[in-house]
């Protein structure tokens, strides 16, 4: 059964130039995520997910594209071949069909901890930036996203007893950072 291809792009800031991981490649569908590549909770990946059927391929420009994370990237692979989905990475050659070689399974392996490692070598490198900025007084973390005033009404109001999924709702925060202002004052 011959189906359709549909290309998979993914990059992590608006700055990126997302045209350039598939320009050579014809698809007759792609979805395009400006997300970090550290999960799978992505739009357009889960609508690409919903989208495909058996007989299609996927184009993906690089393993680090789909996924940062081995097990997730295993996980997207076996799940499309199982449906009866081709998945092709582009830069590295690849292409897995659920019969694949055991050298195809090795170089998933090998090519999904070498694009986990590079995301923890990032990360590294972003803590010891922060550290240094932090050292310098040059770094002050995120803006709050509730005025001192917000704060103090959040605090007064959950005080009182009101619910705190309300409470996050109407502040237009996330529940989360609702339990943060409550613990630190804010």
């Amino acid at each position: 059964m011959q189906g359709q291809r549909i290309g998979y792009v993914r990059v992590s800031s608006l700055d990126q130039n997302p045209g350039r991981q598939l320009e050579l490649v014809r698809a007759d569908k792609v979805f395009v995520d400006m997300a970090s590549g550290k999960d799978t909770r992505r739009p357009q990946l889960e609508a690409l997910l919903d989208f495909v059927r058996e007989g299609d391929v996927v184009a993906v420009h690089s393993m680090d594209r789909l996924a940062r994370n081995l097990d997730d990237l295993r996980r997207l692979v076996q799940g499309l071949v199982r449906r009866g989905v081709r998945v092709e990475f582009v830069k590295e050659g690849l292409h897995f069909t659920g019969e694949d070689s055991p050298m195809a399974q090795l170089l998933l392996s090998v090519m999904g901890a070498f694009a986990e490692f590079e995301r923890a070598l990032i990360r590294e490198r972003q803590r010891e930036g922060i550290a240094l900025a932090k050292l310098r007084g040059a770094y002050r973390g995120r803006k709050k996203k509730l005025s001192s005033e917000q704060g103090a009404e959040l605090r007064r109001r959950a005080a009182a007893g009101e619910k705190k999924a309300q409470l996050a709702r109407e502040f237009g925060v996330s529940r989360e950072t609702l339990y943060q202002y409550l613990k630190t004052g804010g």
